[in-house]
């Protein structure tokens, strides 16, 4: 039962965080016409530090050093690296292409975990990657009424983005095992945040935009959005999905982006086709075999065990007597 119930609060993150990231890219795209790709990167760490600063000092009291840096590593290579890349690949390809290469994370995730995490997995887990890979790129191709312009040296900085996502998903789940996720969360945006906003104020042109032109302002305001709602909150509930489940299991996040992001094309006037509800039925596939533990076979064949001993007692009983 209790099993049952984590697996359900794992699937309800996995959904609420579909449905964030999914709309992050048109948040992005439209704060490009605003702001530079660098300027959009740095911002979102920035406005997300402020949004949890009232948070950090409590925490930061239990925090040792070696711990400090665990963290300080997480917000780089987690936040602070693919916010940037995803911004500057975005003033050359679509996002909707950037949402599906962003479904390479869990590949990543998979091969670092084993390469150098030591993280075990079995082969219906693997199989259950490359099954949802193939949906989110079967997806897009379905898409027919969507243009993707391609720019292949634009396109691997997301691939090195998905990269980034990949090895903080793993470096959290062995090396920050320790905290809960609000303070990782908190934390990271806290240790690299600080230089961050010293930057943003006196050496960045982004003051000056913000006074001389008003209009920023609504680019300002799309920035809001995507770091409280799509970074912040969503790395506290995707932190926390991490530990209540396997670090790919998490990252498979991201293959059902696309379906958002296809949501929206859909709601904006594009046309529904039937060959979506094929692949988002192997995306889903993949998923479920990405969450398939052999602890939950092995309880299963322990209780049939345990069964077939009570009866045979029973039975030796019986003959006994």
């Amino acid at each position: 039962m209790k099993e049952s119930r984590q697996n359900l609060y794992s699937w309800a993150i996995l959904l609420g965080l579909v449905i964030v990231w999914g709309s992050s890219f048109i948040l992005i795209k439209r704060s490009l016409l605003y702001f530079e790709a660098a300027e959009v990167g740095i911002l979102r760490v920035v406005i997300t530090f402020l949004a949890v600063m009232p948070f950090a000092f409590n925490m930061l009291r239990k925090i040792s050093q070696r711990m400090m840096w665990y963290l300080i590593i997480s917000g780089s290579v987690g936040s602070l690296i693919p916010a940037i890349l995803f911004a500057i690949a975005q003033t050359k390809i679509d996002s909707a292409l950037a949402g599906t290469l962003n479904a390479l994370t869990p590949l990543f995730t998979l091969l670092l975990g084993i390469s150098f995490f030591g993280i075990r997995t079995r082969w219906y887990n693997v199989v259950g990657v490359l099954i949802g890979l193939a949906g989110a790129v079967g997806l897009i191709y379905a898409n027919s009424q969507v243009q993707l312009s391609f720019d292949v040296k634009y396109a691997l900085l997301v691939v090195l983005a998905t990269i980034c996502y990949a090895f903080n998903v793993n470096w959290i789940k062995i090396y920050l095992k320790e905290l809960n996720a609000l303070t990782i969360t908190v934390l990271t945006f806290f240790y690299i945040g600080i230089p961050l906003l010293v930057y943003v104020l006196f050496f960045s042109d982004i003051p000056h935009k913000l006074v001389d032109d008003p209009d920023n302002l609504t680019g300002l305001g799309y920035l809001v959005i995507l770091s409280v709602i799509g970074t912040g909150l969503a790395l506290v509930a995707f932190n926390k999905l991490i530990k209540v489940s396997s670090p790919v299991f998490a990252a498979s996040v991201t293959y059902m982006i696309p379906i958002v992001a296809i949501l929206w094309g859909i709601i904006d006037g594009e046309v529904f086709k039937l060959s979506y509800a094929l692949w988002f039925g192997v995306i889903l596939v993949g998923v479920l075999l990405v969450n398939t533990s052999p602890r939950r076979k092995f309880a299963l064949g322990t209780r049939l065990l345990l069964r077939k001993r009570m009866r045979d007692k029973r039975c030796m009983v019986n003959d006994e007597g």
